[in-house]
């Protein structure tokens, strides 16, 4: 009997540890970061062109991206407790400071992924970066997105990857800013940024983004849909009459010598709004349409 007990007790640990092996969690993949700037592709219908841009600034719709695992674009690891963001377009990886301007917080991130997929947005926030910003799980809000140059640059030379390029480090003046809390933890001291100090200290830029918030002035704008530029009024008359739906009009502006005429429709009172009319400028052929904060 005791024997039989041993050989049944031995059986179930080796019933056990076949059923904890299958189970078993495959190990992360192996990060690999490197520069990135692949052929145009398409998402969501809809095609992106990736470019060089180490000057982009530009207002949006930001959306918060879920949680998940693996690789992101640039060859790093996924993690939803880093600030992180998923840009269409730019080079990858590079450094971007954005603002929440519907309360003024301003957060830099790192932006190591595609997405998002849906042209309504500009960039989609890690989990962590969205709280900072006081965005909720699943929602949008009112951003500004502009790239650092020097930093982006600078991690792309510490990648190896893109065109080298030398910039000068004299110290600017030197700016103080206010420490907002950390969500979770407390408020630092204030901040002494962009001096001497800082190029010799941040030689190298970090894997992971520094947890500081910043605080502006909040300026919600007023959302409208940009509908492409052109040389010749007559081409601009001719995307109004696409958009006859949604009371677009032509804004002329000149570019040095020459004049530039913006189709603009708007504006709208809400992103619910907003995204309305940007699926519809979508479905009539107006493939340049998205939607900008003024």
């Amino acid at each position: 009997m005791k024997r039989f007990l041993g050989f049944f007790a031995a059986l179930v640990l080796t019933i056990q540890g076949c059923v904890q092996q299958a189970f078993k969690a495959p190990p992360p993949p192996a990060a690999s970061p490197h520069y990135v700037l692949e052929a145009p592709y398409q998402a969501d219908s809809h095609w992106y062109y990736p470019a060089e841009s180490y000057s982009l600034d530009e207002t949006g719709i930001a959306s918060v991206e879920e949680a998940g695992i693996g690789l992101t674009a640039d060859g790093e690891l996924r993690d939803p407790t880093a600030l992180t963001a998923a840009m269409q377009t730019v080079q990858l990886p590079a450094i971007a400071d954005v603002t929440n301007l519907e309360n003024g917080r301003q957060i830099r991130v790192r932006v190591n992924d595609r997405g998002p997929a849906s042209p309504a947005r500009i960039i989609a926030l890690s989990p962590r970066a969205a709280l900072f910003l006081q965005i909720p799980s699943g929602g949008a809000a009112r951003v500004r997105v502009q790239l650092d140059e020097r930093l982006s640059h600078r991690l792309v030379d510490q990648l190896g990857g893109g065109p080298k390029l030398k910039i000068a480090t004299a110290p600017k003046a030197a700016i103080t800013e206010e420490a907002l809390p950390v969500p979770g933890g407390t408020a630092g001291p204030a901040r002494v940024i962009g001096g001497a100090h800082e190029e010799a200290a941040q030689a190298l830029v970090p894997d992971r983004m520094p947890e500081v918030i910043r605080q502006a002035y909040s300026d919600p704008g007023t959302l409208y849909l940009r509908c492409g530029s052109f040389g010749r009024y007559s081409y601009a008359r001719e995307v109004v009459k696409k958009l006859s739906g949604l009371g677009a009009d032509v804004l002329q502006t000149r570019d040095g010598r020459q004049t530039v005429f913006t189709v603009r429709a708007g504006p709208f009172a809400t992103i619910a709004q907003a995204d309305r009319a940007l699926a519809e400028a979508l479905r009539d052929g107006v493939i340049d349409a998205h939607i900008v904060i003024e």
